[in-house]
C-alpha cells in the first residue's frame, strides 16, 4: 500500500459527517454546533424536523459509517493480499456487504440499489461495466483503495465501472486520483489540485478552476455556489475550495460539514486528499468505528 492514510482519511472524514448528513440548512448546522463539536454527532431526527434535508441514518452510532464510507471499504477489502485489485472481486465484495443478509443495515443509494439488482440478476456471469449511468458521489468509492494500491489510471476507470457509467463521473474520479497522484510524486497540494482541475475536461474542469480562483475562503458560500447534493460537479468544486485554504486535516473535515447538504459523499475526496497530505489524527480514528 502506498498510504493507509488515503482510505483511512475517507472513511474517517465520512464518519465524522454522518450525523449530520443531509442536512440542508446551514443556520441550522450552526445553531447545533452551538450545543456540542459537530465531529461524530449522532444522529438525531430533532435536527431535521421542520428542516430543508433527510434523516438517512436512523439506528446509526456516533462514528458509523454511512453508505458511502462502506464502499469505500469494500473496494479496499476486495483487493487481494498483495494489493491487486479485480472487478470479479470487487463485485462479490459489494454483493456480500450490500445485497440481501449482507453485512450492511443503512440506507443504501440509487446506484447502490441499480449494482445490486444487476448483480443479483446475472449472479457470476455479472459484466464488468456493471454500472448504471449516474453522476453522483458514489463514481468517487473506489478511488481511494485503487490509488493507495498504486493502480493504474485505467485499472481506477474499471472499477469505477463497477458503479457508474457516466461520463462526468468517471472525470470526477480521475481528478481526485490524478490529485493523488500528484502529491505521491511530491507536488504541493496547491499545484496537484490545479494540475487536476486542468486535466478535467468539460465544464467539471471549468468549476474546479473556478473554485480553485475564489479569492477569499468563504466554503458555506462556496457550498451555495455550487451545490450541496450529490452530483460530483456540485461536491467536487467545494472539495477543491475547501482543501485549498484549509491547513489541517480536522479543519477541512468540520468545514466540510459546516457546508450541509452531502456532506458525506464529499468526504469521500477530501478526506482520501487531506489524509494524504496532513495524516490522520489518532483522536479521529478511535472515534471512527470501524477502525477503532
Amino acid at each position: 500500500m502506498i498510504n493507509t492514510d488515503v482510505v483511512t482519511g475517507a472513511l474517517v472524514a465520512d464518519a465524522a459527517a454522518m450525523g449530520l448528513h443531509w442536512l440542508y440548512d446551514q443556520s441550522q448546522i450552526a445553531r447545533i454546533e452551538t450545543t456540542g463539536p459537530l465531529l461524530f454527532r449522532a444522529p438525531d431526527q430533532a435536527h431535521y424536523e421542520g428542516r430543508q434535508g433527510y434523516f438517512a441514518h436512523p439506528g446509526k452510532r456516533a462514528g458509523d459509517l454511512s453508505q458511502y464510507g462502506e464502499a469505500v471499504r469494500v473496494v479496499a477489502q476486495s483487493l487481494s493480499p498483495a494489493g491487486e485489485y479485480s472487478v470479479g472481486a470487487h463485485q462479490v465484495r459489494f454483493m456480500s456487504v450490500f445485497g440481501p443478509c449482507g453485512e450492511y443495515s443503512g440506507y443504501a443509494d440509487r446506484p447502490t440499489k441499480a449494482l445490486i439488482a444487476k448483480l443479483i440478476e446475472f449472479g457470476e456471469d455479472a459484466p464488468a461495466v456493471s454500472g448504471m449511468v449516474d453522476d453522483q458521489h458514489p463514481a468517487l468509492t473506489p478511488v481511494p483503495a485503487l490509488f493507495s494500491a498504486g493502480a493504474s489510471l485505467d485499472q481506477m476507470h474499471a472499477a469505477v465501472s463497477v458503479v457508474s457509467t457516466d461520463e462526468t463521473a468517471h472525470a470526477a474520479a480521475a481528478a481526485l486520483f490524478i490529485s493523488l497522484q500528484g502529491l505521491g510524486q511530491g507536488k504541493s497540494l496547491e499545484t496537484a489540485l490545479n494540475d487536476a482541475a486542468i486535466a478535467t475536461p468539460g465544464e467539471l474542469g471549468e468549476l474546479l478552476c473556478e473554485a480553485l480562483a475564489i479569492e477569499h475562503y468563504d466554503p458555506l458560500a462556496a457550498a451555495n455556489r455550487f451545490g450541496m447534493p450529490c452530483h460530483v460537479k456540485q461536491g467536487l468544486p467545494v472539495v477543491w475550495h475547501i482543501l485549498k485554504s484549509t491547513k489541517h486535516f480536522e479543519e477541512a473535515v468540520l468545514d466540510n460539514i459546516r457546508c450541509g447538504g452531502d456532506s458525506c459523499g464529499r468526504a469521500v475526496a477530501l478526506g482520501a486528499v487531506a489524509g494524504l497530505v496532513y495524516g490522520v489524527p489518532e483522536s479521529l480514528r478511535t472515534k471512527t468505528r470501524c477502525l477503532s
